[in-house]
This record gives C-alpha cells, sequence and structure tokens, in this order.
C-alpha cells in the first residue's frame, strides 16, 4: 500500500474546494442571464397586441366541409371546432373573435357563399347566431389556437346565411373584417328526413317486395307464352287449368304486359334507392344497400321462385298487376302499341317436327312417358323425313321364286317355310318382277298336280305396285292404305354409264316396314328367320318350327316335272318306243312306271368341271341295264370308231337293247328321236315278248344277269331332265301288262297271293306286280283315261288307302 506524505494530501483538497466554488459561481451568472431574457420576452409579448390571420374547419358535429369555392361550410345547431392561425395568441383571444351576418337565402344558389359584396372594412353588428364559447385552446409558440363555436338554428324562411369573420382591434375596441371572402363562414340548413325512420324502414321492405313482385312476374308470365296457356287450359289439372284461364287474357296482351312490368320495375327500385339516401344519408351508402337488396330479394330470389311456379304466382298476384297496368296506362299503353306495329303480334312458341322430337328426347327423364310410347311419337313425326330406300329390303336378300316354277310339295313346303304371305315372281333375273303370289292363292292348289305358277298368277292377276327409292314414308303409308296391295317394288332411274336409262329394282317395301319405322321396334311372327332385314340378324332358333316333310308321299318323285311333260312322255314311248307300245306294255302301267320316284331323275350341270363323271349318262365299256329318255336340256352322242360327235335334245332316248339284251355285250348307240331311225344300229325293232307264266320268282330266276355294254358316250351339255328305267322296271312293268290283259281264275288269284309270299325282296330299283297292277276298273279309251288320271287325279277314300298299301309295298 502507497503512502501519502501529510503535506501532498492538504495540497490537494485545496485543490477540490477552489474548483467546486468556480462551478457554482459559474451556474449561478448563466441562471441569471437566461431568466432576464425570459422576463424580457415576456415584458415583450404582453407589450405586441395578438394578430389573427386566418382559420380552418377542425371538428364538427354534424355534416361540414368546405366547399368548392374556400368557403368554410357548417349545418345549423351544430358545436363547431375552427383552427386559429396567427401572431401571439393567448387564450383571451377568443374575446376579440366575432361573426358578423353578411347575408342570407332562402334557396341555395349563392354561389357556395361567394357572392361578391360591396366590401365594408368595419362590422356593424356582432350577430349572436355564432357564439364563442370558452378561450382559445392555443399551441405551437402562440401562432396558432383553437376555438370552439356553438351554430344557432336558421330561420324558418332562411335556407344559407353567410357570416364574416370579424377582428376586435385591442386598441379602439371596434370591429373589423378580417378579409372580403377568406373569413366567410357558411350555414345551410340542417337536412332533415321526409318521413319518420320506422315508416321509411316499412316502406322500404314493401318497395323491395314489390320489386321482386314485378321482376318475378316478368320472367313467371312472359315465359308463359299464349300457345302454353291454351295447352294448359286444355290438358291441365284442375288447378292449372284455373291458373290459365286467369293470366290467359292478360298475357294475351304481351308488349302491354311487359311495359306495365318494367315500368312498375324501375319506379320501384327508383323510389327504393332514394328512400335509402335519406335514410342513410350517404349516397355510396345508399347505392350498395339498394344495389345488395335488389338483387338478392328483388332479382334472385322471386326470378328462382317464379321460374318453377310461374303460373301459380302470376295469378295469384293478378290483381296487382292489374293495378299497375293501370296505373302505368298512360305510358305503357302508347309504348306497347308502338312495339306491336314494329314487331308484329306474338304468336309464342311454336316447335317444327325436328323441335319436337328433340324437346321429347331432351325431356325424357322427366316426363311420364315410356319408352315404348316415346319411340311411337318419334317415329310418327320422323316419318315424313325417311325414304322408302331406308327401310326397304334389299334385292338380294328376298325370298323370291322364278315364274316357272311347278307348284309341287317342295316348291310349297319353301314357300310355307319362308313364312311370307306374298311373294314376288320374276322371270330370268331377280330384277325382272312380273308378278306377285299371294300365299292364300294356294288354297286350292294340290302339290300332287304339279300345277305351274304362271298358271296361278294369270288366274289371280295381282297388280305388281312399283315406288321410286326416294318415296318419302308417309306417301307409301298413304298408299298401302288406299288397299291396292301391302308390298311394293321398289326402283329407281339408273342413268350411269353410257346409253339409255333404265329402271333398275333395288328391293322390297311392305306395310310391315313402314308400321316398324312408326313404332321403331321389330315385330317377330313365329315365321319370321330375322329379326331385322337391314343387318340380317338371325332371330332365336324355334323349337316349334314346323317341318311339312311329314305330309310329303313317300312315293313321290323326287325330280318335279310338270302334268302336261309327264304326258307327253307317256305318250312318246307309247307311240315311237316299240317296247314301251300298248302291245308290250298298257298306259295305265306305263303311267305307274313314270311316275315311280326313281325313275325321273336330273343332273345339275357344273360350269367349272364339264368333263365330270357325273355329267355322264353312258360311259363307253361300262355295263349298264338301263333304259334313257332326255325329257328336258342337251347333251353330246360320241360314238363309232371315228368318235362321232354329235348334240340331242329333249325326247331322244338311248339304251334301248339294255332292257331286252339277250347277250353280254351290243355294239349299238341309241335310238335317236328325230335322227334317222331307219339308219339306227340298234336292235330296237326286235321286241320279242316274253313269256310271262308261273311265280314272280320263276320270272327273275329264268332271266339271266345279262347286262348291256354300250360303245358310245353320252354327256351333258345343260342341266338335265330324263327318264331313266332300269330292266328290272320294265320286266316288272310287262308282267303286271299281261295279268292286266289275262283273265284271272280263282286258281291263279291264290297263286299270285302264294307268289307274293314266296318271291324274295326285290332291290329298290324294283317295281312290285302289285304295285304296277293297279285296281282301276278296264275303260275303252286308254290315253283318255291316262290324261285324266294326270291332270285330275280325284280318288276315293278306298282308292288313296289302296294306294298306301301300294306305296308301302314298295
Amino acid at each position: 500500500m502507497t503512502s501519502v506524505p501529510p503535506f501532498a494530501e492538504s495540497e490537494t483538497n485545496m485543490a477540490i474546494d477552489s474548483s467546486g466554488r468556480r462551478f457554482t459561481l459559474t451556474f449561478f451568472v448563466f441562471s441569471c442571464v437566461f431568466a432576464g431574457r425570459e422576463a424580457e420576452a415576456a415584458v415583450s409579448e404582453t407589450r405586441t397586441p395578438p394578430r389573427i390571420l386566418g382559420y380552418r374547419l377542425e371538428k364538427s358535429d354534424t355534416p361540414a366541409e368546405t366547399t368548392e369555392r374556400g368557403v368554410i361550410q357548417v349545418t345549423e345547431g351544430s358545436d363547431t371546432l375552427l383552427r386559429f392561425y396567427g401572431l401571439h395568441l393567448s387564450p383571451e383571444c377568443s374575446k376579440i373573435v366575432g361573426f358578423t351576418e353578411l347575408y342570407s337565402s332562402d334557396k341555395e344558389d349563392d354561389a357556395f357563399g361567394a357572392i361578391s359584396l360591396p366590401f365594408n372594412r368595419t362590422c356593424p353588428e356582432i350577430t349572436k347566431d355564432v357564439v364563442v364559447k370558452g378561450s382559445m385552446d392555443v399551441r405551437n409558440q402562440n401562432t396558432s389556437g383553437v376555438v370552439s363555436l356553438r351554430i344557432k338554428q336558421l330561420r324558418k324562411s332562411e335556407m344559407v346565411k353567410v357570416f364574416g369573420l370579424c377582428i376586435q382591434d385591442p386598441q379602439d375596441k371596434e370591429w373589423y373584417l378580417l378579409d372580403d371572402k377568406d373569413g366567410r363562414l357558411r350555414v345551410v340548413e340542417e337536412k332533415k328526413s321526409l318521413l319518420p325512420t320506422w315508416l321509411q324502414v316499412i316502406i322500404i321492405a314493401f318497395l323491395l317486395v314489390l320489386s321482386g313482385m314485378f321482376s318475378g312476374l316478368n320472367l313467371g308470365l312472359m315465359a308463359l307464352d299464349p300457345m302454353e296457356l291454351r295447352i294448359v287450359q286444355r290438358c291441365g289439372t284442375e288447378k292449372e287449368k284455373k291458373y290459365a284461364g286467369k293470366i290467359e287474357p292478360i298475357r294475351r296482351k304481351g308488349n302491354y304486359l311487359l311495359c306495365s312490368l318494367l315500368l312498375g320495375n324501375v319506379l320501384v327500385n327508383t323510389t327504393l334507392t332514394i328512400l335509402l339516401d335519406d335514410l342513410i344519408g350517404s349516397g355510396l351508402g345508399a347505392v350498395v344497400a339498394s344495389t345488395v337488396g335488389i338483387v338478392i330479394f328483388g332479382e334472385i330470389v322471386p326470378q328462382a321462385l317464379c321460374s318453377r311456379h310461374g303460373l301459380a304466382v302470376g295469378a295469384n298476384t293478378i290483381m296487382v298487376t292489374k293495378l299497375f297496368m293501370l296505373l302505368t296506362f298512360p305510358l305503357s299503353w302508347p309504348i306497347s302499341k308502338l312495339l306491336d306495329c314494329v314487331l308484329g303480334q306474338e304468336i309464342g312458341t311454336v316447335y317444327n317436327r325436328e323441335k319436337l322430337v328433340e324437346m321429347l328426347k331432351v325431356t325424357e327423364p322427366y316426363n311420364d312417358l315410356v319408352k315404348e310410347e316415346l319411340n311411337m311419337i318419334q317415329g310418327a313425326l320422323e316419318l315424313r323425313t325417311k325414304t322408302v330406300e331406308d327401310v326397304m329390303t334389299a334385292i338380294g336378300d328376298c325370298f323370291m321364286i322364278h315364274s316357272d316354277a311347278v307348284l309341287d310339295f317342295n316348291t310349297m313346303s319353301e314357300i310355307m317355310e319362308s313364312g311370307y304371305t306374298r311373294i314376288p315372281v320374276y322371270e330370268d333375273e331377280k330384277s325382272n318382277i312380273v308378278d306377285i303370289l299371294y300365299v292364300k292363292d294356294l288354297a286350292f292348289v294340290d302339290p300332287d298336280d304339279c300345277t305351274t305358277l304362271k298358271t296361278i298368277t294369270k288366274f289371280y292377276n295381282h297388280p305388281v305396285h312399283f315406288v321410286f327409292h326416294d318415296t318419302k314414308l308417309d306417301s307409301m303409308l298413304e298408299e298401302f292404305k288406299k288397299g291396292k296391295s301391302h308390298l311394293a317394288i321398289v326402283q329407281k332411274v339408273n342413268n350411269e354409264g353410257e346409253g339409255d336409262p333404265f329402271y333398275e329394282v333395288q328391293g322390297l317395301v311392305t306395310l310391315e316396314d313402314v308400321i316398324e319405322e312408326i313404332i321403331k321396334s321389330e315385330i317377330l311372327d313365329e315365321s319370321d328367320l330375322y329379326t331385322d332385314n337391314r343387318n340380317r340378324k338371325k332371330v332365336a332358333p324355334n323349337k316349334n318350327k314346323r317341318d311339312f316333310s311329314a305330309f310329303k308321299h313317300e312315293s313321290e318323285s323326287k325330280v318335279k316335272v310338270s302334268p302336261q311333260l309327264l304326258l307327253a312322255a307317256h305318250r312318246f314311248l307309247a307311240t315311237e318306243v316299240s317296247l314301251f307300245s300298248q302291245a308290250q306294255i298298257s298306259d295305265k302301267v306305263l303311267l305307274r312306271i313314270l311316275r315311280h320316284p326313281d325313275v325321273i331323275q336330273e343332273i345339275k350341270f357344273n360350269e367349272s368341271d364339264k368333263r365330270s363323271s357325273h355329267h355322264y349318262v353312258y360311259q363307253r365299256g361300262k355295263p349298264v341295264d338301263y333304259f334313257v329318255l332326255i325329257l328336258q336340256g342337251r347333251v353330246e352322242v360320241e360314238a363309232g370308231n371315228e368318235n362321232m360327235k354329235f348334240e340331242t335334245g329333249p325326247f331322244s332316248f338311248y339304251g334301248v337293247m339294255a332292257l331286252n339284251a339277250p347277250t353280254l355285250e351290243f355294239r349299238s348307240p341309241s335310238h335317236v328321236s328325230g335322227l334317222n331311225r331307219t339308219a339306227s344300229l340298234s336292235g330296237a325293232d326286235r321286241t320279242e315278248s316274253l313269256s310271262v307264266s308261273g311265280s314272280s320268282s320263276q320270272l327273275n330266276n329264268s332271266i339271266p344277269s345279262q347286262q348291256y355294254t354300250p360303245d358310245f358316250y353320252v354327256r351333258a351339255l345343260t342341266d338335265l331332265q330324263f327318264v331313266k328305267i332300269t330292266r328290272a322296271q320294265y320286266q316288272n312293268g310287262l308282267m303286271a301288262s299281261r295279268l292286266d290283259s289275262t283273265p284271272q281264275s280263282p286258281e291263279s288269284g291264290h297263286n299270285i297271293a302264294r307268289m307274293d309270299q314266296t318271291t324274295p325282296p326285290a332291290t329298290t330299283a324294283n317295281i312290285p306286280i302289285t304295285d304296277l297292277g293297279t285296281d282301276f276298273a278296264p275303260m275303252e279309251n286308254g290315253p283318255d283315261e291316262t290324261t285324266l288320271l294326270l291332270l285330275n287325279e280325284q280318288n276315293s277314300p278306298h282308292t288313296a288307302n289302296h294306294h298306301s298299301q301300294l306305296e308301302n309295298s314298295i
């Protein structure tokens, strides 16, 4: 620790005391100077009078503002604060501030308080309508201060009163105007509501209701056009009919109603905005409030309601509507008449065919129509827009019959299985339709008669109805309704390519096709094979499908020929071929032979394989045991060592020697009708009679199994129909003819019965004697009887039973 000498410590204490006394003295001198200056300033201020340079609006408890001319405007009966600016202001300066009345007016046309007046410096009188309250609140180094004023009420005859600011001179105590225009104070009348507040609220609510009603009725009533109201009056419910009856007379005056509703809506909305402005006291607030109220309660809600229930709302407010139509009559009626002249009479909403169909489709989820009803309505409306070409059956898909067809069992079965009641008949090609066959025309036709189709069609002579491909379905339906025909041939004029235009058949159209297009559904019956003729969609298999083969005669010929051709073949064999003459075989037995199922045959010619073995009737070196007579078609014969070829046609015959050949081989061509018969190499004239005695088994055993081997070819050149008689069939025919011509004793009948029991079954080609020996009574005129059998065979029940027994034996 450092020690300090005593004399050093005393010197330090003396220095501290000396510095403290100097600081105190300096502070005292500074304070005196500052206090002197403040006192001098205060004395100088008390000696300098205050000076007011101007003022501005500070605050008011009622609406107050500064006008566009710079004049302060306040409202009567208000407390206002004014801020004054000047020099050397003090709280006592409020006593030197006053106002004098410059002028007053009973209307607001004083240029916002800036009317020029003769300038008078002195204030004649300080008004008591503007009272200065309290002292001035001085701030900012005595350069501004706030003074409170009380503005009294104006007189009833006064709307505007303008005051001027007066300042009292402290020396001569006179009042002087501060300035000509800058010191003015404009007092205006307080705005008062026209109606009490509670009444204004009620009226505003009522106007909102009216606004909504007008807006809703404008949408609801104008959306109900007169045409729709008439429809509702006829087919609506009882309540809807009542509502429509009230509205329809008013709605008929469409433009007058529209003008009345719009004028009422505009009037109500305008009045609502004015009342809101008076109630709120703010223009912007009135605009916002009226906009929100009108949009929500005057537009959205009522229009949403009336768009769905416009009929009920319009009927229940019809009296209010009539009242406003009466009130707005002076203005709305002339405007409506002008609109009627310019726009014409209001017809209403009218739907054409396309719009009506689309309306039905769009409203399908909401209407009470079932799908089938809707389809029928749409089909009926679309009938005029479609043509027969859209619904017809193409010619390639039609079931048709050739005019040369024979109405045998197979043909008639095919007709019945097709299921059609009207069948086109064509010649040469399917596009050449010449007749129409009705199934009912076949009621009296016997399939066993093999009647030609031409015979039936010429007898009934049904008219063939042709229509063009662009015929509308409604016109086609009208034609069908006339009863001429329910089937029409669709054709068009083909002018493509070179040459003259011609009619081209495209297909068929029936009444069923038109009806199916109307109901837009397919009509199916038990015989239909396709659900739609256009897309060829097959129906489900029918388990109950009729099989007409049960009615087919077992012994019926597989190949059908006309009775006329069969008669011609019978006569040709009996007269031109010696083996079949009446001396050998009777006419009745020959007829039975020709009607045997296997005697008449045919060959279908194949153009792609002309040398097919199927085309050969006879082949050189191939043994045969049958005779052939050509009925229809042409053949080529190749004979001799030189292979000579020639063509022959119908009623040429071959293989005569095959029926009674005594040796194994004969070198002979054929015996041809129409050729040089005397030059024929065949032994056709050899017709030794065979001795027929004993049983059929003895006959069969006595005839050796000999075959005829031709040395020539016979080949089909076209489709061929021919008679093919085997040796066994011919031998049985001979025996049956002998039995018919020989008187029979009881023993012979017994022998015949015993022969039937002992004879072994013949081959399928053989004809039993019992089948050939018929129970027909002998007639003197054989050919006439044969013709009668062929064309008009009407068997008695006994005869039919006997025939069935014979066929069973075959």
